[in-house]
Parts: C-alpha cells; structure tokens; sequence
C-alpha cells in the first residue's frame, strides 16, 4: 500500500504526457530521496508558476508579463506572422532562432471528430491581427502540423485571408536535415518529391 498523499501525487504526475503510472512512481521515489535539494524547491516554482504565468492577450504565448516578451520586443518584424497550434510549437521555432517576426498560437487545431470549429480556436483573434490597420501583416505563415485536421486548418485559414492580399505561405514537409531515405515513411518521401526545388 502507498499512503495517501504519495499516491496523489502519483497519480497527478502519471497524467504528464510521456509519465505513465511506472515512471510517476520512480519520479515520485526520486523526488522524496532529493526532498531537500529538489522536491520543496520545484513544489515552491511550480506554486509561483501557477501564480504568475499566464497567455499573452495577443499572441496566446506564456509569459510573466502581458503582452508576452516577444511581443514586446521591438527588434522582430511585425509584417511576419507566424501561425502554430499549440505554445510548444513557438518555443520550438523559437530555439531553431530561425525565424524574427510575430506569433499566434491557435489553441489547436479544426477537428470534426473532436468537436473543435474555428470558436474554439483563436482563428477570429487571427484575422483581426491581420486586419488592424496600425499592425500591418504582410505575411502569414502557417507552420501547423502535415496531419489531416493541421492541413484542413491551414487550408480554412488561407480561405479566409484570400481577399485580404496578404501573403500566405506554408512551411516547407519533406526530407529533413540529416535523414536518411530508407528511414522515412511514404507521405514524408511524396512530399519531399512534391516539394522538389533546382540544386
């Protein structure tokens, strides 16, 4: 038997994506072992985050402060928009240091199967952003997953900005750097044919 509380707290961190009920256990054994040097110290940050992080108002990002850091930031190009699902998505285009424009986070993306119109998502937010006249966007990139519900929601998206006149593009599906041929799957070698460009 597991006392009460060290089972809660099993259970809760067993609802982590990539932590099943196993991994709860071995990181619940761990964090006891380190209360001191690890456990009180990441129960006070998550209590503090809990506190103090919220969504941008206009980007839908996280941050201490709103609007977020990003947006804020005066040196990137307020004509780029970048367009991703989810937070998780900016901060990965965000590591690459790639890219030097703006964000909007979705929220998700459309899903019949899942009940998720475009109410649910920020895409009204969206087309407000790149209708205000004092922000003037001329691009939209839509950097969403290559699944069925990303691509159904790219292509809603480019719908609706069509008469606008700004520019929408997609980011690039095929052969990544570094990927060897007979490692990668059907839809990812089409797409990369498709995709094809003069060397």
């Amino acid at each position: 038997m597991i006392a009460g509380d060290l089972d809660r707290l099993i259970q809760l961190l067993a609802r982590l994506p990539g932590l099943g009920p196993r991994s709860a256990r071995r990181a619940v054994l761990h964090l006891m072992k380190k209360r001191e040097a690890l456990m009180l110290p990441l129960a006070e940050a998550m209590a503090r985050a809990a506190e103090s992080v919220t969504h941008c108002s206009l980007c839908g990002n996280l941050d201490t402060r709103d609007p977020c850091g990003i947006c804020r930031d005066t040196t990137r190009d307020p004509k780029l928009l970048c367009v991703v699902e989810e937070v998780a998505d900016l901060w990965a285009l965000e590591r690459s240091g790639a890219f030097k424009g703006r964000y909007h986070v979705l929220g998700g993306t459309l899903s019949a199967i899942d009940g998720r119109g475009p109410d649910q998502l920020s895409i009204g937010k969206l087309l407000q952003r790149t209708a205000a006249p004092d922000q003037p966007v001329e691009e939209v990139i839509l950097a969403l997953s290559a699944t069925v519900d990303g691509q159904t929601t790219a292509h809603y998206i480019s719908e609706r900005l069509a008469a606008s006149g700004i520019k929408v593009s997609r980011l690039a599906h095929g052969v990544p750097v570094g990927g060897e041929l007979d490692y990668l799957d059907d839809g990812t070698l089409t797409a990369a044919l498709k995709a094809r460009r003069p060397a």
